[in-house]
């Protein structure tokens, strides 16, 4: 059973603490958080791309000329899509690139992640973080107390708003709540700090 040190929020130790072993001590499969991280970014695309086809674009109401008599090709509009001005074939649409992986593959890949960070030594463990008051100031004190100086993701107890408050406006911290970890933001950040209660909010629920 994989074991951290646990720190004060002033920076201290305050003796270590054992993580899950089905959570935090698996074999990490790259397979599949390539898989996750793949889906993760395709969900995140907006998909709004569109053209206009030969209804859309404006104009060409009128047959250009008679069908018969000219000894030119037959044409119906000025907006068919051989015209300069006429509307776009096979063009993109409006689309949603969102997909999902298996529920038990997606469990797979955030353990994954997690193991690897306690395996690469960069999961930091807090017994608690709370603020009188959002202010980015203390969030930045406690950071810097804890000699974390690259990019980070601070994972927090669902309920602890003034935290989340205090540290959205930090360049390179990334603040989400225990239900909303994700194997993208974990892979983004080389550090990961987590409350002793958001951790047992994680272990819980992939467990």
């Amino acid at each position: 059973m994989p074991t951290v040190t646990l720190f004060k929020q002033d920076g201290t130790k305050n003796g270590e603490v054992a993580l899950n072993d089905t959570v935090f001590g698996i074999e990490p499969n790259n397979n599949v958080v390539f898989d996750a991280v793949l889906m993760q970014r395709a969900s995140l695309r907006q998909g709004t791309h569109a053209v206009k086809n030969r209804s859309a674009v404006r104009g060409g109401g009128k047959k250009p000329w008679r069908q018969k008599g000219t000894g030119r090709a037959r044409q119906g509009s000025i907006r068919s899509p051989q015209w300069v001005g006429g509307g776009t074939v096979f063009g993109p649409t409006p689309r949603s690139y969102a997909y999902k992986l298996p529920r038990k593959v997606r469990r797979l890949a955030i353990k994954s992640v997690l193991s690897q960070k306690v395996v690469d030594d960069s999961l930091v463990v807090l017994d608690t973080l709370k603020f009188e008051a959002p202010k980015t100031k203390d969030f930045a004190e406690v950071l810097s107390k804890l000699d974390v100086k690259s990019k980070v993701l601070v994972v927090l107890e669902d309920d602890n708003k003034i935290a989340a408050l205090a540290g959205r406006n930090l360049v390179n911290v990334t603040v989400i709540p225990a239900k909303g970890l994700n194997v993208l933001d974990v892979v983004n950040n080389d550090k990961l700090v987590i409350t002793q209660g958001a951790l047992s909010q994680v272990e819980e629920v992939l467990a």
